[in-house]
């Protein structure tokens, strides 16, 4: 079993409306954007943030229309922003496949992670709720104020812990907190259990982008779909790389900010990681991801036994230990 299998094996009844609901959202009488949006879903993710919305809903009551339209507009606005992302990193391959922007040019990539997000706003009007609206308002103010956060770091090389922290929770575990409240909200106005949920997806996608950071030293890019190495070769700071900064003297810290600003190599890249290894950097990360997924699991202690509240520890404990 995978993370997407330990996510889906409770909810499979449920998957194909959420596929439905998906993929007639997305239809064009533009052929142009219909070829895009085939070449997007050739290679499907793993529906991690839709079905986490699936599971919430299943915990707090039974799923209705209002909740696979929220999981559709959550998948609408993840693969959006990879789209974007693609562009502003300049990356080539997303998903093991060449990206939007590498077949199809900057132009056509923004253009269509745009659709995307109008379609999304389509579905949230569907929901017909002032609070999902809210919802989706303040993530997306997170998810762009992480993504700028990022790049201001990036230029300077400098980020204190707690900076990261604030940086990866706007623009990775805002949207799987997301994916959780808006679950919950389509079948309970129960605000302890949107809590409760919100609290657990925060933590959940924290975990989720720790282990990226860990998996980009450790991966390859037949996991990763992208290139080991690629978020130090753009520049991106990373928890195990901030702990190195903070464990080593000032004359080696400077020198390895010097090497990244310059365009690190492949060999230059493999001593930095080996430097992360030998200072605990790795060791400090996995510490990190098993603090927080014990508090993602309290988070749940409240909800009765069930098998969608399984669904939801197992997915935790494979985005632990998952090697892609």
């Amino acid at each position: 079993m995978d993370l997407q299998s330990s996510l889906t094996s409770s909810i499979e009844k449920y998957v194909p409306q959420f596929n439905k609901v998906y993929s007639e959202s997305l239809y064009s009488d533009i052929k142009l954007i219909n070829t895009l949006i085939a070449y997007i879903s050739r290679k499907k993710g793993k529906h991690i943030r839709p079905n986490l919305c699936i599971l919430s809903a299943c915990l707090c009551g039974v799923p209705n229309d209002n909740t696979f339209h929220a999981a559709a507009l959550i998948e609408m606005i993840h693969v959006a922003t990879l789209i974007h992302d693609d562009v502003v990193d300049e990356a080539e391959i997303r998903r093991g496949w060449p990206s939007i922007n590498r077949i199809w040019k900057n132009k056509l990539s923004i253009l269509i992670g745009d659709y995307m997000f109008s379609k999304a706003l389509a579905n949230m009007i569907r929901i017909k709720d002032f609070d999902a609206l809210e919802i989706l308002s303040h993530t997306a103010e997170r998810l762009s104020q992480g993504e700028i956060r990022q790049i201001e770091k990036a230029i300077k090389k400098n980020m204190s812990e707690e900076t990261y922290y604030k940086m990866v929770s706007d623009k990775t575990a805002s949207l799987f907190s997301a994916s959780c409240r808006l679950g919950a909200l389509t079948v309970t106005e129960d605000e302890y259990k949107r809590n409760a949920l919100a609290s657990f997806g925060e933590k959940f996608g924290l975990v989720f982008q720790i282990k990226d950071d860990l998996l980009d030293i450790t991966g390859n890019v037949e996991g990763l779909g992208k290139p080991a190495g690629f978020d130090l070769k753009k520049n991106m700071l990373t928890l195990p790389l901030i702990y190195l900064f903070d464990n080593v003297n000032t004359f080696e810290a400077k020198r390895i900010r010097r090497q990244l600003k310059n365009h690190v190599k492949k060999t230059e890249l493999n001593k930095i990681n080996l430097l992360i290894k030998q200072h605990g950097g790795i060791d400090y990360a996995e510490k990190q991801i098993e603090r927080l997924s014990a508090e993602a699991t309290k988070d749940l202690d409240n909800f009765p036994e069930s098998v969608y509240k399984k669904s939801l520890l197992s997915a935790l404990d494979f985005n632990y230990h998952r090697s892609r």
